[in-house]
């Protein structure tokens, strides 16, 4: 019943707003407007058929309360999928259980675990001296929370262990938590509206920290935010047993709820979304038709609520918003950059141990050995933790109850998934040149100067990228923050009054024109140009490595983008006729093996990165290096950098003629103008060189790498709700994409 009441109302907001979603992405279409172009290339193909981790640990099974030794498998879906053992594995038999961690929270205490399930029955908590609902056999727990579905609880042996599992868990809750396709221009703008619209009905502002997973999970847990407290008022007190048996009992219950609520939200959703693709054609072509009317009828209704609300707001604004927009600006600007400074860190050490490795091991053989592996540095969760962990540091502190925001996961996942894309884009865009250029290389040597120029080519279009990315995340961050807080503010005084603007609204337009939503337009413009002005002093002052709006790269790889659309590079295949055939059965054999992204026995890059590694017109021959001896690891950035600034400066002109991606057509002209001083004017710089880039920091060697990608079809998780399934017998074992996501880096969703 109350799914039934739950579901309906949103179904209504979801009607309306996919009408109003449906013109904006129409009238887009039409006029265009795109941000500033991306310099990076952006891969069009997914990544697939790899496993991201792979490894042992222990299960804590329910049924009968013991521990068990379990093999786990992260595909490059996300899902967590536990076989018997490794054998099972190889052996394609059906997974134990398949896990989809959206909404989950990743504890490494007990004690943790603990508080917050004494906290979810109130007044049932153990007396001092009693067991706890839950012993650990080792001090290293891994235990998945979830506040309405069942919990999950691992262990492993020793610290180490705890910290990969726990990057590689808090990868897969992150990356399943963006389940909701950002590709769909109408669909997911709909979907969200409706959610807040909803929200905001019921008195509801501010972020909402379980809106993640696909759309049906984001539904369930919109309804058990309402049924869970009246299931707890009257189920909880009819509880009977010891305080440690009536948790566990709560536990099942909530859990059984959620999967009920789950089927029956996933059908009335479905049956919504389809009533409203019926209908999609017919509307379409009334925007077409009338879009010229439906803008001038949308403009006069904003301008008369304009008239109603703006000088309410702009008080509002200025008494309550505008003296803390630096603050927060500064909360935001601080682990955010940190994290995408990591990012270029990460990136260059491993292109450069990469390139090192080259001059002392081989050419092209280990070329292609190490670009398999490069390719997947964006999802390997362990090398890209350093950079994920800055995002820790985000707080605010005293802002947070100022202006209702319950928790700051909202803006650190999503910088998070900001900075793996950066890094997929870079890599991407790196391994597009690189793969280039290879015709045109003679031997090992101009193997290694490309390589170090295309490096240095693609981290200033890194910085130029991470730039704009981290703006628009400011400003949308600021606005998540203050428009709810506005919209509460201005409610008591204006919400009553929108209904008399309803008659501004043709009859034929009403599907695609809302007064809700252009008085959230109207309340967004007041604060809005506070927020630009903010986000463009920080530029100007260069805090953080931000560029200035006005410095913008058009065209300055006029050709780069076209080589994005071609046939994704598989360097394995490709220059799989130049290396040493491999026999059929080894290959089969290898087939089988687990080839994880991450491997717990491999070692470090065997050369440290030197400063006699960045090759320099007119440097040594790379035979005079002893193969035998370790190059040693420069005392600092400033060798490396110097050599960088060298070869950049020295060898730019031909760099340029080289790496052009396309004949110059005739009659057009390439100029170049070597700066004049360590601190050129803007003028005096070429397009590419106008935006500069942070210093890389010194390299760490050792690090672990990523495997290269198996061809072994991975098990989809089970789209059931609850979040675990017991297979059926061999054979009858299925998989289902969900619906709404698509196989890329950021739609990838396991159902339940």
């Amino acid at each position: 019943e109350k799914t039934g009441k739950v579901l309906g109302e949103f179904c209504r907001c979801y009607k309306e707003q996919y009408g109003v979603a449906l013109f904006n992405s129409v009238r887009y279409e039409i006029e265009g407007n795109g941000g500033p172009q991306a310099q990076l290339l952006h891969r069009k193909v997914p990544l697939e058929d790899h496993v991201i981790y792979s490894g042992n640990l222990f299960q804590y099974i329910e049924e009968n309360k013991k521990w068990r030794n379990r093999f786990c498998v992260v595909p490059h879906n996300y899902g967590l999928v536990l076989y018997e053992n490794k054998l099972a594995y190889e052996r394609d038999l059906p997974p134990r259980v398949m896990v989809n961690s959206a909404g989950y929270k990743i504890l490494t205490s007990v004690d943790q675990y603990l508080e917050l399930v004494n906290s979810s029955l109130p007044g049932v908590t153990p007396k001092s001296g009693h067991s706890p609902i839950l012993k650990c056999p080792t001090d290293f727990p891994l235990i998945l929370w979830h506040p309405y579905t069942r919990h999950y609880y691992f262990c492993v042996m020793t610290g180490k262990e705890q910290e990969k599992w726990q990057a590689v868990f808090q990868d897969c809750v992150r990356h399943c938590n963006n389940g909701i396709s950002e590709d769909s221009k109408v669909e997911a703008p709909a979907f969200t509206d409706a959610v807040r619209m909803y929200r905001q009905s019921k008195e509801q502002y501010g972020t909402w920290d379980m809106l993640c997973g696909n759309e049906t999970q984001v539904l369930s847990n919109l309804v058990m935010e309402e049924l869970l407290p009246e299931l707890r008022t009257t189920i909880g007190p009819r509880l009977k047993g010891k305080a440690q048996e009536r948790q566990r009992t709560w536990i099942q219950i909530s859990d059984a709820v959620y999967r009920m609520v789950y089927e029956q939200t996933n059908a009335q959703y479905d049956a919504a979304m389809a009533k409203c693709e019926q209908e999609r054609p017919q509307m379409e072509s009334t925007i077409r038709t009338d879009m010229d009317q439906i803008i001038t009828s949308k403009e006069h209704l904003a301008s008369k609520i304009r008239a109603f609300v703006l000088p309410k707001a702009e008080v509002c604004v200025r008494n309550h918003v505008q003296p803390y927009i630096s603050s927060i600006l500064e909360a935001l600007m601080t682990p955010t950059s940190q994290g995408f400074a990591e990012v270029r860190e990460v990136f260059f050490k491993e292109v450069t141990d990469m390139n090192m490795n080259i001059v002392n091991e081989g050419g092209l053989e280990k070329l292609v050995e190490y670009m398999e592996k490069l390719s997947h540095l964006a999802f390997h969760p362990v090398k890209m933790q350093s950079c994920y962990e800055k995002m820790d540091q985000l707080k605010l502190e005293g802002l947070q109850q100022r202006f209702d925001v319950s928790s700051t996961s909202v803006f650190k996942q999503r910088a998070q998934i900001h900075m793996r894309q950066q890094m997929d884009d870079a890599v991407f865009t790196f391994e597009t040149l690189l793969h280039q250029e290879l015709g045109k290389l003679q031997g090992k040597d101009d193997l290694c100067k490309s390589i170090q120029r295309i490096l240095e080519r693609v981290l200033k279009k890194y910085d130029y990228d991470s730039s704009t990315v981290r703006k628009k995340f400011f400003r949308e961050a600021l606005l998540q923050i203050t428009i709810p807080f506005l919209l509460k503010k201005l409610a008591p005084t204006c919400k009553g009054e929108l209904a008399k603007f309803q008659e501004l609204i043709f009859e034929d337009f009403a599907s695609f024109i809302l007064v809700e939503n252009t008085y959230e337009e109207v309340v967004l413009q007041s604060v809005m140009k506070d927020i630009m002005q903010a986000v463009k002093e920080a530029a100007v002052q260069r805090k953080h490595n931000l560029y200035r709006d006005s410095m913008v790269m058009h065209n300055s790889d006029p050709n780069l983008h076209l080589l994005g659309e071609g046939i994704p590079i598989d360097w394995g295949e490709e220059y799989s006729g130049q290396l040493e055939a491999e026999p059929a059965a080894d290959k089969r054999r290898r087939a089988k093996q687990v080839v994880s992204v991450i491997q717990d026995d491999e070692g470090g890059l065997p050369y440290k990165v030197g400063a006699e590694a960045l090759l320099q017109p007119g440097s040594p021959e790379p035979e005079e290096l002893d193969p035998g001896v370790q190059p040693s690891s420069p005392d600092g950035v400033e060798e490396i950098q110097k050599a960088l600034e060298k070869e950049s400066l020295g060898d730019g002109i031909k760099a340029e003629e080289r790496l052009t991606n396309a004949d110059v057509p005739s009659g057009a002209s390439v100029q170049h103008t070597a700066p004049a001083s360590p601190k050129p004017r803007a003028a005096d710089v070429p397009a590419e060189a106008k935006v500069p880039h942070a210093t890389p920091a010194s390299p760490t060697p050792g690090a672990e790498t990523p495997s290269p990608s198996t061809g072994k079809a991975c098990h989809q998780p089970s789209d059931k709700e609850t979040g675990e399934e017991v297979t059926p017998p061999i054979g009858k074992c299925r998989a289902r994409q969900p619906r709404g996501t698509t196989e890329s880096g950021e739609g990838v969703q396991t159902e339940f």
